[in-house]
């Protein structure tokens, strides 16, 4: 087993005097691909919030054993996104390379070619020009991730990467992730999917306001242990 590169311990997550996950400690695992599963209200969204110090722990700890600056890609989830901002698909993706070239810097031959490259990994060959407000769901999608190839992060977070785009879109993003995990990228998604979870993504951590079980997605998407996230958030996947 590889070294951990996140560390949970004890940690209670919320705000405004409310709780959304409680007393969970676990680990994430350098090269690791997971999903963080649960129904809504389960504290998903919470916990990757907390991964990227967005949010503080309201009681434990939370190690990181990365350089957040450089070594972290985060994808939020796509309402949680300003789309009316007037930029460029180019300029949306060269972003990416700002932990490299810093914000201001001119984007030299070197990065215009990794950017060219990304939009042709995303499917995106031909938008470079187009501002982003323009794109579909799914076409925005493929442009976050031409933006995270740029960052190339050792840590990626994704917070319901295939939440309202289609179904080609849905493989080549998988495809992608895919990819990364074998490039010994550590992978945290956000997911709903459960066949895809059990299929593609070999650990797994169901939450259900509390940590319900971590380990392999084959046994831990078990029916009682679905019944009980349920159970205790309410809720419904």
């Amino acid at each position: 087993m590889s070294i951990p590169i996140i560390e949970l311990e004890h940690v209670s997550l919320g705000w405004r005097g409310k709780t959304a996950l409680r007393d969970v400690s676990l680990q994430f695992h350098q090269g690791g691909l997971y999903a963080i599963v649960g129904p809504n209200g389960a504290g998903k969204s919470t916990l990757l919030k907390a991964l990227t110090t967005e949010i503080a722990p309201l009681q434990g700890q939370v190690r990181l054993g990365f350089n957040l600056q450089k070594d972290l890609a985060f994808l939020p989830q796509q309402a949680d996104m300003d789309r009316s901002f007037p930029i460029t698909v180019y300029d949306l993706v060269a972003m990416g390379a700002w932990p490299r070239i810093g914000a201001w810097r001119k984007v030299d031959s070197a990065e215009h070619k990794r950017i060219q490259h990304a939009l042709e990994k995303v499917g995106l060959s031909g938008f470079a020009a187009r501002r982003i407000h323009t794109l579909s769901g799914g076409q925005f999608q493929r442009a976050l991730f031409a933006r995270m190839i740029l960052q190339e992060a050792g840590v990626i977070l994704l917070d319901e990467p295939f939440a309202a785009v289609d179904s080609d879109t849905t493989q080549a993003l998988l495809a992608l992730i895919l990819e990364w995990h074998e490039q010994g990228r550590t992978v945290i998604a956000v997911l709903h999917e459960m066949e895809m979870v059990q299929k593609h993504f070999p650990q797994c951590v169901l939450l259900g306001g509390q940590l319900i079980a971590q380990g392999l997605s084959t046994e831990i998407l078990t029916p009682e242990n679905l019944h009980l996230a349920r159970h205790l958030c309410a809720g419904d996947f």
